[in-house]
């Protein structure tokens, strides 16, 4: 419970600075994550997808569990995104495709590691 607490507070402390983490000139980051039935078509329609966002992949891995398409992203771009508008156009997308697509900063994964 005591852990909880200390993640709680520290959430709490630094939100502001998180969210305003890509606004001092550096290069926004987010991880994507693509979850689903395998098909033909999931790689080329996000990386399209991302492609027409203004998003860089810049590593990527993906593979099949039984029949289970999943995959992981690291995209990037030198302007600030915002998060909500990009989760939108993802989940259209995603619904298209008959996958679940999620993105998050990595800004929420540095602050975890700092706990």
């Amino acid at each position: 419970m005591a852990l909880l607490d200390a993640g709680l507070k520290f959430w709490s402390q630094n939100a502001l600075q998180i969210k305003n983490l890509n606004l001092i000139g550096e290069k926004m980051k987010a991880i994507v994550t693509v979850v689903g039935k395998d098909r033909v078509g999931i790689v080329a329609g996000v990386s399209a997808k991302l492609s027409e966002l203004g998003l860089n992949i810049d590593d990527i891995s993906q593979t099949i569990l039984s029949d289970f398409f999943t995959m992981m992203a690291v995209v990037s771009s030198d302007e600030n995104k915002d998060f909500t508008a990009l989760r939108a156009e993802l989940d259209k997308l995603g619904e298209s495709l008959k996958v679940k697509i999620n993105i998050q900063s990595s800004a929420i994964f540095d602050a975890m590691h700092k706990i």
